[in-house]
């Protein structure tokens, strides 16, 4: 995977967690730098650790799909691109309560957990193409610690109407990055 793609990866895998830091931070009350970093590094962190474990899953199972490992990656991706789009377009349903100060570590690492189970389905993929996971990892976390900050910050002025163009746009790249695996591995046959 070259170094572009790598990095589209990993802003498309953060934009899930962008949304939904978007929505944590429109449901605080004024929240704060360190609230916002606090969640970003909550989230950066599972999202780092979720490819990896999706890709020791799919490299168990690579010596049994080696002819079909491109389409494989393409078909997660364009799966997960296809679910985020979906996502993106979907209405929310309006909740109205009293705004905390801050989320609770909990709910944080269930919400973490959650926008992340794309990227160990990424990981899957991953285990079929021509990348270190460590760098994949590795940028997925920080881009997703970013983007979460960026969004928890955000949240509060914008409120859901980015968070979810932001998902559409992530769905978008994933499908891309997927078509990009699948036209570099069929070109080069």
């Amino acid at each position: 995977m070259n170094p572009i793609a790598l990095i589209l990866l990993a802003f498309a895998m953060s934009t899930d967690a962008f949304a939904a830091a978007i929505g944590k931070g429109s449901s605080l009350h004024k929240p704060r730098f360190t609230e916002a970093l606090r969640t970003g590094l909550i989230f950066g962190v599972i999202e780092a650790i979720t490819p990896v474990i999706g890709w020791a899953i799919g490299n168990a199972a690579s010596s049994y799909v080696t002819q079909w490992d491109h389409w494989i990656a393409f078909t997660l991706l364009l799966g997960l691109g296809l679910y985020m789009i979906y996502n993106g377009v979907k209405p929310d349903e309006e909740e109205a309560e009293e705004k905390p100060t801050q989320h609770s570590f909990w709910i944080l690492v269930i919400t973490a957990i959650a926008t992340s189970i794309d990227a160990l389905a990424v990981g899957v993929g991953l285990a079929f193409v021509d990348v270190n996971i460590w760098m994949a990892a590795g940028a997925i976390g920080l881009a997703t610690m970013t983007m979460v900050i960026i969004g928890t910050m955000l949240g509060r002025a914008l409120g859901s109407l980015v968070g979810k163009r932001a998902e559409i746009v992530g769905g978008v790249v994933l499908i891309i990055v997927g078509a990009t695996i699948l036209y570099e591995h069929l070109s080069a046959v």
